[in-house]
């Protein structure tokens, strides 16, 4: 099964299993984590055929038949020690996702098994610690008693079954595992602010953060609000040296973090190229070891989110530069951008998604926002359509920011319109994406859709970015024609006229008895006539 469409289906074939006995937030954990499962214990086996066979297995019963009779020779323990060498982590016979399915299908399934598995492969290594740790196997959401507990589980291992993952090609993988993310932002709704970016605006600050630089080997792309690591995974389409980048990611929900650590792998990043940590990014800084500044910077942080804004932050080096003033407690917008920036290249790019508030307000943040203008920080401002993340309705904007430029100028663009209404979302398609890049390409001027601002453009308006200060979208009403309008109304009193005396001829030709109502009647008549 090498198509990716294929894949996909029988992957979400998977979620029937658990829909209606829980909500998406929560079985979305069940299915990708044992996808996972399903393809770290596959890629062992395979793994473990290349070492004895030279070659990939055509049926992983084959591989596991190999692999049950290595380890029981004299060979077992080094040919183990050489296994978890190569994948960091090993696996017993028994373990395995095709030993696993065979008790499912001879309806001898334990979970007690696949727990240990589980545990097997955290604590195999650091690289693994708490992978599994939301996969919880004895959850009531799964059924009520033992029996419909472990049948959920069972049903779930015989449907994903059916998926190759050691034949696919290229990112069939990985791409069939982000298509499912999406799915479930779509189908969680505003919790999907917690791990996913849509395709659109994903799509954009990726490839403008990475623009000029696809040719660099071994590019460091970081991401302090990681989520499901999608944002940074998106720059592997546009650099020309994929396999060389390095991840730095951090993310502050464990459940979101180690979806992150799984996307990762299921997109064939090296171990070594994974530094992913799970923590609060504004609370202490990182990363503060060898690796401070990267080339790309991406992020799309929790919106006017709180934070403490303590004194001590303004000793803190990401903060301290700008006026003495923090980010208020109740927006930490500009606390996300300020360390995010920080953390740039000086040969490098940020682009960070933002409510447009961070683009007007004042106080504290205008200090900030003038202070970083005057430094030639702030490279464009791109304001997006609304109705675009899953999280909120209200339109977002992109920011991108450069270190140590020649000018202070910054380029609007308004894509408020660039857009098609779907469903649930408005979304980008491919063509409108195509176009916010070439307008920030070009760089310039173009009526009614960007504005290269000067410094003193952004001067005389006080520091103030509102898009509608710089790209005037309002349509010019069209000339009234009086002439016509004359003629127009005299047509309309003419048919007017001409309508009240057909009504008072038709009132004429009443015969009526009673006093009383001929006298009502004479008075409306005498209403028409006046007119």
């Amino acid at each position: 099964m090498n198509e990716g469409k294929d894949l996909v289906q029988v992957l979400w074939n998977g979620a029937d299993v658990l829909r209606g006995k829980m909500d998406a937030n929560e079985y979305k954990t069940y299915l990708l984590g044992l996808i996972f499962f399903k393809y770290l214990s596959d890629s062992y086996l395979a793994k473990a055929y290349d070492l004895l066979e030279d070659g990939t297995p055509d049926d992983l019963e084959d591989a596991l038949s190999a692999y049950e009779e290595v380890i029981a020779s004299d060979d077992g323990d080094s040919f183990l020690s050489e296994m978890r060498d190569t994948l960091h982590y090993t696996l017993d016979p028994d373990m395995t996702y095709v030993s696993i399915l065979k008790s499912v299908k001879d309806n001898s399934f334990n979970r007690e098994l696949l727990q240990s598995a589980f545990n097997r492969i955290e604590e195999s290594d650091e690289l693994f610690n708490g992978l599994f740790a939301d996969v919880d196997l004895y959850s009531s959401s799964l059924g009520t008693g033992d029996q419909k507990q472990s049948s959920t589980i069972a049903e779930l291992i015989r449907v994903l079954g059916d998926t190759d993952l050691i034949h696919t090609e290229g990112d069939v993988l990985g791409n069939a595992y982000e298509y499912l993310i999406g799915q479930f932002a779509s189908e969680t709704g505003k919790k999907a602010g917690e791990f996913y970016t849509p395709h659109g605006p994903a799509q954009i600050l990726c490839r403008i953060a990475i623009s000029g630089q696809e040719d660099k080997k071994g590019l460091q792309v970081y991401d302090p609000c990681m989520g499901s690591g999608s944002l940074m995974l998106s720059t592997r389409t546009y650099s020309k040296e994929p396999d060389y980048i390095k991840y730095f990611g951090q993310e502050l929900m464990t459940s979101t973090f180690n979806l992150a650590r799984m996307n990762m792998f299921l997109h064939g990043i090296l171990p070594e190229n994974q530094h992913l940590r799970n923590a609060d990014t504004l609370d202490a800084d990182w990363p503060t070891d060898e690796e401070t500044e990267f080339d790309v910077v991406t992020m799309n942080p929790p919106y006017s989110a709180n934070w403490s804004a303590a004194d001590g932050f303004l000793q803190d080096e990401r903060f301290m530069d700008y006026g003495g003033k923090l980010a208020p407690k109740s927006k930490a917008d500009y606390a996300f951008l300020l360390h995010g920036f920080y953390h740039l290249r000086a040969s490098g790019t940020m682009a960070i998604v933002l409510p447009h508030g961070v683009l007007f307000r004042g106080a504290a943040e205008g200090t900030i926002r003038e202070i970083l203008l005057k430094n030639g920080s702030i490279y464009a401002v791109i304001g997006l359509p609304s109705n675009m993340f899953y999280n909120t309705s209200i339109p977002t904007c992109i920011i991108v920011l450069k270190k140590h430029r020649e000018g202070r100028d910054v380029l609007f663009i308004d894509a408020s319109n660039l857009y098609e209404k779907e469903k649930k979302q408005n979304v980008m398609k491919p063509e409108h994406i195509d176009k916010v890049l070439e307008l920030y390409n070009k760089r310039e001027t173009i009526d009614k859709v960007t504005y290269l601002a000067s410094y003193e453009d952004i001067e005389r308006n006080d520091f103030n970015l509102n898009i509608p200060r710089y790209v005037d979208t309002s349509e010019d009403e069209e000339p009234v024609d009086l002439p016509q309008l004359t003629k127009n109304m005299k047509e309309t009193n003419a048919a007017i006229k001409d309508c009240n005396n057909a009504l008072l001829n038709m009132f004429g030709e009443l015969a009526i008895d009673s006093p009383e109502i001929k006298a009502e009647v004479d008075d409306f008549i005498k209403v028409f006539e006046e007119v």
